[in-house]
């Protein structure tokens, strides 16, 4: 990875960063699934309790010019500025950007349980009472899924910054379980 490329979120009176965000990183998921190469990562150098207004995409040069080449952010750079393709600055250690996904309703999740036959409605309600809702303090983007329609939140996790690089693909999403990008 020598590249990267910024896109802040602008101000905007309609519409909150958050909104805007995920807009945008809903078509970022959309241009990456399109690629299918995996050779693309993301990361948000302003998370804090969001995500924050910019995000980062991390690769080559080729790589991230041939997305930008793809008019990937149409319809939205009213609301966004992009960065030119820049080489990597002085690297402070290198971080894993992953999605967590967090199980946080006891009913749905025994609802489910119960249509799929693993388990009785009677225990249903047993286990609902042992069991707690979990949260996340992780930032997060509130998505559509385009398979089923159902929002959800992407939780994103930063991790803390390693020594090495490690090599490896990125999902549809920019995020590696085993990859790490540059962090500046």
């Amino acid at each position: 990875m020598d590249s990267y490329q910024d896109i802040r979120v602008l101000p905007d009176p309609e519409f909150q960063e958050s909104m805007l965000m995920a807009a945008l990183f809903a078509k970022l998921h959309r241009a990456l699934g399109g690629r299918k190469k995996g050779d693309i990562g993301v990361s948000f150098p302003e998370h804090n309790r969001s995500p924050g207004g910019v995000l980062r995409l991390h690769g080559k040069q080729t790589a991230l010019k041939e997305l930008e080449a793809t008019g990937w952010r149409a319809g939205l750079n009213d609301y966004c500025t992009a960065s030119s393709v820049l080489p990597v600055p002085a690297i402070k250690g290198w971080r894993k950007v992953t999605r967590v996904q967090v199980k946080s309703s006891p009913e749905r999740l025994l609802r489910r349980s119960v249509r799929k036959g693993w388990i009785t409605e009677e225990e249903a309600q047993h286990r609902l009472s042992a069991m707690q809702e979990k949260r996340s303090k992780l930032p997060f983007i509130q998505l559509k899924s385009l398979s089923n329609g159902q929002a959800f939140r992407l939780f994103i996790h930063h991790s803390d910054l390693q020594e090495q690089q490690i090599s490896g693909n990125f999902s549809n999403y920019g995020f590696s379980d085993g990859a790490t990008i540059p962090w500046f």
